[in-house]
C-alpha cells in the first residue's frame, strides 16, 4: 500500500528537516543479520523474579528474562547473528487486559524502568555489555504511540491523550485514534514530546546501537520529524514498523529520515512462493522496484516476526515446513538488505496466530535430528553471507530468465569490489539442470569449473563453458555461487 495522502503531507512536513538530517553521516546495519527476541519467551535465567508465571498458559507471563538472554548469547552468537533486537523491556502495566498479561512489553507504564518479570536496569546493562562484548550490536523496541491500558499515566494526565473529541474531529483517524483501544499518546503536547525525546536519550545512555519504532503509522509526523532528526544526530540507526509496507511505503519513509522498514510486500511474497509453493514471480515483482529505495541495504527483511503466523506454519506437514523454511532462509541470505531472524524461525519452528506463534524457544537439548538440520543450514547460509562481501553489501541485479522457467527459477547478481556471486532461487519440485546462454542473461563471464554452492552442506553446483550458463539445483531451494 502506497498510502500516498497521507505519506505525502509527512514529506511535506519533514522538508524543513530533511537537509538537515542528510547532511549528518548515515547510520548503517548494512552488512548486519539481526536476531530477535521476545526475552519473556526466550530463556528463564533467574528464577527469583517469576511472579505470576504459567507456561501452560499462552497469554500468560513464561518467566524469559534478560539473566536468560544473557546466559544464550553464546547461542546467537554461534548462529551468526551480529545484532539483537529486544521487543520492549520497559515495567509494564501491572493487571491483565482481556485475558493476557503484558509479556510481550507493548503496554508500558515507565518508559525508563526494566519490568522486574525481566530483571533490574543494572541487567539490562550486563546484556548490553555481554552482547557487545561479543560484537554484537543492541536494537530496542522502542514504543512512541501509546501507554497501556492500567497505566498509571492515563488517569494521573489526561491531556497528555487523544480523548473521543480528538478522535471524532480527526482527519487522521489512525494518527488521532487508539490502536486497538490503547491510550493513545498526543505527541504534540509539549511534556509528551519531551518525554518520549527524553526515552531515546535514556536508553542510548545504557548503550543501545539502534531503535525499532512500532506503529510509527500512528504517530504525529512533526514529532517523528524531531525524533528522527535526534536519532540521527545521535548515530542511532532506526528501523520503523509500519504493518503491510510495500517497496513505495518503505521508499518514502527512507526520504522521511528513516534508515529502515520492513519490507513486508517481501515476507508475503516469499510465504506464497517459497513456502506455498506459487510462482517465483511474485518475489520478482517486489524485487524489481529496489530501484526505487534511496537505502536498498538498509531495508529490513524477514520470513516471520511476532506479529504474524511462523513461516513453517504455511504448511500442513511438518517435514515440509522444514524444508521450506530452510529454502526461505538460504534466500533471505542472498538477498540485498538487513536479514531479521525471528527467535526459533533458525529451527522452523510452528505456531499460528498471536499467541501461537510465540510458543517458548527451545534449545540444543531438546531439539529433533532434523530441526538441528534447519539450525545447521541456517548457520551455514548466515556464515557464507558474512564471509562474502558481495552478499554482505554488493548491488542487486535481477537477471533475465525465459519466460517458461521464470515461474520456477529466479536469478540475481551481487557485486562488489570485483567479486560478483550469483544467487539462484529454485521453485521446482524436482532437481533440475538448467543450461542458459550468457547473451541472453546479460553477462558475459569467463569459463567456469564447477562450483559448489557458498552454503555449505548443500548439493547445488555452478559452471560456465561454451557461452552457457549451467545450473544444477535441488528442488524448492536457493544457492549462491561465486562466478567472478
Amino acid at each position: 500500500m502506497r498510502h500516498l495522502a497521507l505519506l505525502g503531507a509527512l514529506l511535506t512536513s519533514l522538508a524543513g528537516g530533511s537537509g538537515a538530517q542528510t547532511a549528518l553521516p548515515l547510520s548503517s546495519f548494512e552488512g548486519q543479520v539481526i536476531y530477535q527476541v521476545m526475552p519473556d519467551r526466550f530463556f528463564d535465567g533467574n528464577a527469583a523474579n517469576n511472579a505470576g508465571v504459567n507456561r501452560a498458559d499462552p497469554r500468560a507471563w513464561h518467566g524469559g528474562d534478560l539473566a536468560g538472554l544473557t546466559q544464550k548469547l553464546p547461542y546467537i552468537q554461534r548462529l551468526g547473528a551480529t545484532a539483537v533486537w529486544l521487543t520492549p523491556v520497559y515495567a509494564q502495566q501491572a493487571a491483565n487486559s482481556f485475558g493476557t498479561a503484558p509479556y510481550h512489553g507493548y503496554w508500558p507504564a515507565d518508559f525508563r524502568a526494566v519490568d522486574p518479570h525481566f530483571g533490574t536496569l543494572a541487567d539490562f546493562r550486563a546484556f548490553v555489555d555481554g552482547a557487545q562484548g561479543a560484537g554484537m550490536r543492541v536494537v530496542l523496541d522502542q514504543v512512541i504511540n501509546h501507554y497501556g491500558y492500567g497505566a498509571a499515566a492515563v488517569k494521573l494526565r489526561p491531556a497528555w491523550f487523544n480523548a473521543q473529541p480528538q478522535c471524532d474531529a480527526a482527519t487522521s483517524k489512525d494518527v488521532d485514534c487508539p490502536l486497538a483501544g490503547l491510550p493513545d499518546l498526543r505527541q504534540s503536547n509539549p511534556q509528551v514530546r519531551e518525554l518520549l525525546l527524553g526515552n531515546a536519550d535514556f536508553w542510548r545512555g545504557q548503550g543501545v546501537n539502534a531503535f525499532r519504532y512500532d506503529a510509527i503509522k500512528h504517530v504525529e509526523r512533526p514529532f517523528l520529524r524531531d525524533l528522527l532528526s535526534s536519532d540521527r544526530q545521535a548515530g542511532t540507526w532506526t528501523l520503523g514498523e509500519w504493518f503491510d509496507a510495500d517497496t513505495g511505503t518503505v521508499a518514502d519513509w527512507q526520504k522521511a529520515g528513516f534508515d529502515s522498514l520492513f519490507l513486508f510486500s517481501l515476507q508475503d511474497a516469499m510465504k506464497r512462493s517459497v513456502m506455498g509453493g506459487q510462482s517465483l514471480g511474485a518475489v520478482r515483482a517486489v524485487l524489481e522496484r529496489q530501484n526505487e529505495l534511496p537505502r536498498p541495504g538498509e531495508v529490513a527483511l524477514f520470513l516471520d516476526n511476532h506479529d504474524v503466523p511462523r513461516f513453517a506454519q504455511g504448511s500442513l506437514f511438518e517435514d515440509e515446513g522444514r524444508a521450506r523454511t530452510t529454502y526461505g532462509l538460504r534466500a533471505l541470505m542472498t538477498l540485498r538488505g538487513v536479514p531479521v531472524v525471528w527467535q526459533g524461525t533458525e529451527i522452523a519452528m510452528r505456531g499460528g496466530a498471536d499467541p501461537d506463534n510465540r510458543r517458548d524457544m527451545r534449545f540444543e537439548d531438546s531439539w529433533t535430528p532434523e530441526e538441528r538440520a534447519v539450525f545447521d543450514a541456517t548457520r551455514a547460509a548466515i556464515a557464507a553471507r558474512r564471509a562474502s562481501p558481495a552478499l554482505s553489501a554488493g548491488a542487486q541485479t535481477l537477471l533475465p530468465t525465459p519466460d517458461r522457467l521464470s515461474g520456477d527459477l529466479l536469478l540475481f547478481t551481487r557485486q562488489l569490489n570485483g567479486q560478483t556471486v550469483l544467487a539462484a532461487w529454485h521453485g521446482g519440485r524436482e532437481r533440475r539442470t538448467y543450461s542458459l546462454k550468457l547473451a541472453s542473461l546479460g553477462v558475459k563471464w569467463q569459463t567456469l569449473a564447477a562450483t559448489p554452492s557458498l552454503f555449505a552442506g548443500q548439493d547445488a553446483r555452478v559452471s560456465v563453458s561454451g557461452g552457457y550458463l549451467h545450473l544444477s539445483l535441488p528442488a524448492r531451494d536457493a544457492a549462491a555461487f561465486r562466478v567472478e
